[in-house]
Order: structure tokens, then C-alpha cells, then sequence
């Protein structure tokens, strides 16, 4: 029976994952606004519903090119499953309808939903399109006996389902069918709907099961607004279970009733005799007495209970992320050197192997980072939580005396310096793949900046920062010295000058003033660095001796921009380089409020027919970084008091943060 339910249970899940619906209501074109915004908006959605526990709506654009944009994931599932759900739902949504103007998916393990559309459907009740399927197996019980324990169970979730809050909407629910059997029901409504709504949304579901599978063992049927699932067998987590009381079949004719509960003795003449006073009275003292004595022991426990969540709530909850040390040293068979794949300023890199079989990455950091374990843990916990498919995962981390270990996900193809400089490597790079790398890294800056729950200035954005799984994909590394932003802050000071010379903004290396706009500066050295092939702090024009930056300004200003592009790419997409030189100059622009924010930069980059601006001069860098002491710059901030500023390259040291 086991085996069958877990073949049915694939059958369901890939029945879902490939249920798309391309309304014919409208198409748009092939890199229009209208496309644009609808790729930007469903590229946000996975985060955000995320973060947002597991349903978001967002709009972008303006009329007639505005998007609306709904994501759900369904009740039981974890942020980094509904993340992984929706970005598959997503990503299927986008292959199966590419130039609709509306479109709805249901998919990914555990389902999700993911929706967009040129109107506002928000919070409107639509019952089509919909998608059923069931179980061919019969149900084998008494279907009368049967049918009155489903509809009694699907009643009570479907009450609590759209009795349910604005964030969830959510129930489950199983009842006995037999002694050996179990009906198992989960109903979920779009947490935008009300209560009436999503009850006239799931109750029409039901209706529709009934009328299309009646006497099938198992199914499902999923709407715009709601989604209902029945099985035999549990097929969700429960954590949120109604349990509907068994009905037992009604005692055979002529069976004699059952036993009064309760009895009063009484006198022939009707008066109550004093036994019977005793009768009555005594149990009601004591009674009374067993309730004030369980309560008194309730309110004890109640108080102990309170105090041990207040307790938990104050320890910071680290035990899921932090990995014992010696498993770490048997994962890196005790950090032999064979198994080294990467080493910097911060230490060493190593591959590992976990008891479960997963391939990690495994920094030890060298030294004493100077940071208390608290702190330390503190900065790993707010890490973690970053979640984008343009950002390297750090999956925990282990702390033993001064040993500080940070665990990430291993990326196959290790970092793009070790391609894109490579004379070997860097014909594996053709055009196509080196503009698919630029737009990964441009929306993963973009989700730390403006998508992500915390505001990051990454701070040390390089090559060798950038690794490559194996399609080749982006993933940004390397947080460890990451800054966080409150909400409204645009930028800060700091003493301590962090990153690597050369892809800093001069802002910053000769100032401390780090914002947005430095991890900008140092996007648009990487643009240049990966149209040319050539290392910002090891190129050198044989002509003039200037630098990479300069040598692409100066050939901008002489209408020579080709001689940048690296001598073994193609002629096919010389316009798409020489905007990508255009895009990187307009970073590296010496004023500030001149370069793009990455908002800006995405859009760009995902569509030709945006127009860019002329840039104007880039930033020079002094060999210097010594700076007037106490002097305000034009802002009228004050800069460091320090006669000159210690530049500190691939520190050890792991991130500053600023709270919340």
C-alpha cells in the first residue's frame, strides 16, 4: 500500500510542477517595457515571498506597461523551500509562457503559486482556470460510512482555512476512516481573499472533486485563489492539524440504549431524601476542590512555561547553523592540504564532505578575527538569511577557542579570476556567457542593496570574489566584509578601510565614506575587466602606461572604444560590448550622484532600447591615500581625523554591522 502511495505521490508532484496557464487575454514583445518589468518582478518574487512568510504581492512600471505579481507558497513549507519552489515555479512560468501579458503557474516541492497579469487581481475572486487530478485507485471502505467522515473533515479545514489571518490562510486536517486508515486534507486560499470569498473558493473546489472523482482514493484541484488536497496517506507537515472527530455507524435496530450518565435517587413521593443530598453535594465539594488545585497547578506550570520561552527567546537560536568542530575536521580529513582549493589575506579554503554526503566549501579563518563568539555568531545568523541564486549560500558555521569557521555551499567551477584571466581558461568565455555573468552579478548586488531584508554594501566586489557553478552561473562570495544599513541610511564612515585596492571607490580609499554607490564602482571595474580580459591592477597601456580605467576612458573620448574589447571574442555582439564599456564607465564615474544605482543597472542591461547618458570622467586613483586631516569634504561631512588611511587587502576580519 506504501509503495502505491509513494508512486501516486511523484505522480501528483510532477502533475504540479508542470501546470502552467498562459492566459490569451494579450502578448507583449520581446524586450518591450512591458517584458522588462515582467522579468524584474517575477526575478523579486522568490525573496520576497520568502522573506515575507510565503505570500507577497508586489506592481512595477506605469500604465499601460504595469505589472501586478502574486507569489504563494503553501503553508507548511520553510523559507529556503519556499524560495527554491517559487524560483523553480518562476522559472517554468517564464519558459512556458514567454510573451503573455498574464500567466499563472502552480508548481515546485513543496507547490507554490506564482501569478502576474496587466490588471489588478488582488484580493478578486476568480475560480478559473483550474487544474484537478486523482488517484485511478478506488476507494475500497464502505463509501457511505466513508462519505460522511470526508465531508465532516473537509468542513472543519475548510472553516479554519478561511477563518485563517492576512498572512496565513492555511489549515490541515485528518480524521479516521477505520481503525487502520486515515483521510489526510490541506486547503489553502491566497491570504488576500475574505473569508467569504476563499470559503466560496475552496467549497467550489470540493463540489468540483466530488462531482468529477467521486469514489477515488486521493486528489487535488487548484484555482487562482485557492488550492485543495486530499490524500490516505500525510503528504504536508503538521503543524497546524484540525482533527475531525470519527463517525461511527448508528447501533443496529432494537439494540437497547445505552446507560444514563448520571442518576438521581429520589423518594417514591418525589422529595429528595438526605442520602441524597450527600449524594449530590459531596462530589460537588470535591469537585470544586480538584479544580482549584489543578488550577493552581496549571497557572504554576503556565508561568514556568512562560519563563522558559523568555529564556529561549533571549538565547540567540545558533544551534541550527553551527557545526561541531571535529565534524569539520573529518569532513577536511583534518584540513590535509589536498584537499585545499583556494587561499587570501583571510586564511585558507577547503573542500569538505558532510556525513550526509554534501560537498561544502570550508573557510578557516586565520588568526584571531578580534570579534567576541557572540558577535561572531550574531553576524553568521544575519548571513544565513541571504538567499538569491547570484549569491553564494552560507550555510554555518563552526567556533571552537580562537578557531572561526565559516561552512558555504561549494561552487564547482571556482572563481571567475581563475577564468576570465586564464589564457587558456578565458576561451571557455565566449561573449554570450561573459554577458549572461555580468546580468547574474548586476541582480544579485541589486537583491543585497534593495530585494534582501537588510540593506548590504558588500564592500570587496572583485573577481575573486565572483565564483562559477557548473553553468557557468555567477554567485557572489565572500561577505566577510559586508556592511548592513539601517533602512533610510545612504552611506557611512569608517576607520577601518577594507577590500581590495583598485576596486575600491576613491571615496572610500581615501576617505572611509563607503554607500551603494562604492559597490557600483567596483561592478563597473568588473564590467571592464570582463569585456577586455584584463586585470584592473595588472593592466598597463604600453603606449601611455595608464590604467585599465583610464585606457577605456581615453579610447571613449577618441571614438576607439573597440581596442578595449578582448581580442578573442566575436564580432557577432559588438553592440551589446560597447554598451556594456558605456555602462562600466558611467560606474566608475568620479561623482558620485552620477553613477547608476543597480536598480538602474539591471534595467539597462535587460533591455538595448534604453538610452544611456554621456559619462562623464571616472575616477583617477592616487597612489596616495593620505588626505588632509579633519578636512570636510563638499557634502559637509566630516572626513576621518587620521592624517592617512590604512587600505587593508583581503582581510580576515569578518563583517561590521550596523543594528537594525
Amino acid at each position: 500500500m506504501w509503495v502505491k502511495a509513494l508512486l501516486y505521490h511523484l505522480l501528483i508532484g510532477m502533475s504540479l510542477a508542470t501546470a502552467q496557464r498562459c492566459y490569451d487575454t494579450g502578448n507583449f514583445t520581446t524586450n518591450s517595457t512591458y517584458g522588462i518589468n515582467r522579468d524584474l518582478i517575477l526575478a523579486s518574487l522568490p525573496a520576497n515571498v520568502s522573506a515575507n512568510g510565503g505570500f507577497f504581492t508586489a506592481t512595477i512600471g506605469k500604465e499601460p506597461n504595469k505589472v501586478y505579481a502574486l507569489g504563494l507558497c503553501r503553508g507548511d513549507s520553510s523559507s529556503e523551500n519556499c524560495f527554491s519552489s517559487l524560483n523553480s515555479t518562476t522559472q517554468d512560468l517564464i519558459a512556458k509562457c514567454p510573451n503573455q501579458k498574464e500567466a499563472i503557474s502552480w508548481g515546485g516541492d513543496p507547490p507554490s503559486m506564482v501569478r502576474y497579469a496587466d490588471r489588478s487581481f488582488f484580493g478578486i475572486l476568480e475560480l478559473e482556470p483550474s487544474e484537478a487530478g486523482t488517484n485511478v485507485n478506488d476507494i475500497k471502505s464502505n463509501l457511505t460510512q466513508f462519505n460522511a467522515v470526508w465531508e465532516s473533515l473537509m468542513d472543519s479545514v475548510m472553516r479554519n482555512a478561511s477563518m485563517g489571518s492576512f498572512r496565513l490562510k492555511y489549515s490541515t486536517g485528518e480524521a479516521d476512516d477505520t481503525v487502520f486508515q486515515k483521510i489526510h486534507a490541506l486547503m489553502q486560499c491566497t491570504p488576500d481573499l475574505s473569508q467569504s470569498d476563499c470559503d466560496s473558493c475552496l467549497r467550489e473546489s470540493v463540489s468540483a472533486y466530488q462531482t468529477m472523482f467521486y469514489g477515488k482514493q486521493g486528489g487535488y484541484v487548484q484555482r487562482p485563489n485557492c488550492w485543495f488536497r486530499w490524500d490516505l496517506y500525510p503528504f504536508y507537515v503538521s503543524n497546524a492539524t484540525t482533527t475531525a472527530p470519527s463517525l461511527s455507524p448508528p447501533p443496529p435496530p432494537g439494540s437497547p440504549p445505552p446507560p444514563p450518565t448520571n442518576t438521581t435517587i429520589t423518594k417514591e413521593d418525589g422529595g429528595i431524601s438526605s442520602q441524597t443530598v450527600v449524594i449530590i453535594v459531596v462530589p460537588i465539594m470535591v469537585l470544586v476542590a480538584v479544580v482549584l488545585i489543578a488550577s493552581a497547578i496549571l497557572l504554576k506550570r503556565r508561568k514556568s512555561k512562560q519563563e522558559n520561552e523568555k529564556a529561549a527567546d533571549e538565547k540567540p537560536c545558533e544551534e541550527s547553523f553551527q557545526f561541531d568542530f571535529n565534524a569539520v575536521r573529518v569532513a577536511t580529513d583534518d584540513f590535509s592540504p589536498a584537499k585545499k582549493i583556494g587561499q587570501g589575506g583571510f586564511g585558507f579554503v577547503y573542500k569538505g564532505k558532510l556525513p550526509d554526503g554534501q560537498v561544502v566549501a570550508v573557510k578557516r579563518l586565520s588568526g584571531n578575527s578580534g570579534q567576541g563568539e557572540q558577535e561572531f555568531k550574531n553576524e553568521v545568523l544575519l548571513m544565513v538569511k541571504l538567499q538569491h541564486k547570484n549569491l553564494v549560500r552560507l550555510l554555518g558555521f563552526s567556533l571552537e577557542k580562537k578557531e572561526r569557521i565559516l561552512i558555504y555551499e561549494f561552487v564547482p567551477n571556482s572563481s571567475l579570476d581563475n577564468f576570465i584571466f586564464d589564457p587558456i581558461k578565458r576561451l571557455l568565455l565566449n561573449w554570450e556567457k561573459r554577458y549572461k555573468i555580468i546580468k547574474g552579478i548586476a541582480r544579485g548586488i541589486l537583491y543585497l542593496h534593495q530585494d534582501s531584508q537588510y540593506r548590504i554594501i558588500h564592500r570587496d566586489l572583485k573577481a575573486a570574489n565572483i565564483l562559477l557553478d557548473a553553468e557557468m552561473n555567477p554567485k557572489i562570495s565572500d561577505f566577510g566584509m559586508a556592511k548592513l544599513f539601517v533602512v533610510d541610511q545612504t552611506q557611512a564612515d569608517t576607520r577601518r578601510i577594507v577590500g581590495t585596492y583598485g576596486y575600491m571607490a576613491p571615496e572610500y580609499a581615501r576617505g572611509g565614506r563607503f554607500s551603494v554607490k562604492s559597490d557600483v564602482y567596483s561592478f563597473g571595474v568588473l564590467v571592464l575587466e570582463i569585456v577586455s580580459g584584463k586585470r584592473i591592477n595588472g593592466f598597463q597601456d604600453e603606449e601611455t602606461g595608464v590604467s585599465l580605467i583610464t585606457h577605456a576612458w581615453k579610447n571613449w573620448n577618441e571614438g576607439t572604444p573597440l581596442k578595449l574589447i578582448d581580442d578573442i571574442l566575436s564580432d557577432d555582439s559588438r553592440s551589446e560590448m560597447l554598451r556594456c564599456i558605456h555602462l562600466g564607465l558611467l560606474c566608475v564615474q568620479e561623482n558620485i550622484a552620477h553613477r547608476p544605482t543597480m536598480d538602474s543597472v539591471v534595467l539597462m542591461l535587460s533591455s538595448s532600447s534604453i538610452s544611456l547618458r554621456a559619462p562623464s570622467r571616472p575616477a583617477f586613483l592616487l597612489q596616495s591615500t593620505k588626505v588632509p586631516e579633519g578636512r570636510p569634504d563638499s557634502s559637509g561631512s566630516s572626513q576621518l581625523k587620521s592624517a592617512e588611511v590604512q587600505v587593508t587587502v583581503n582581510e580576515a576580519s569578518f563583517s561590521e554591522l550596523d543594528p537594525r
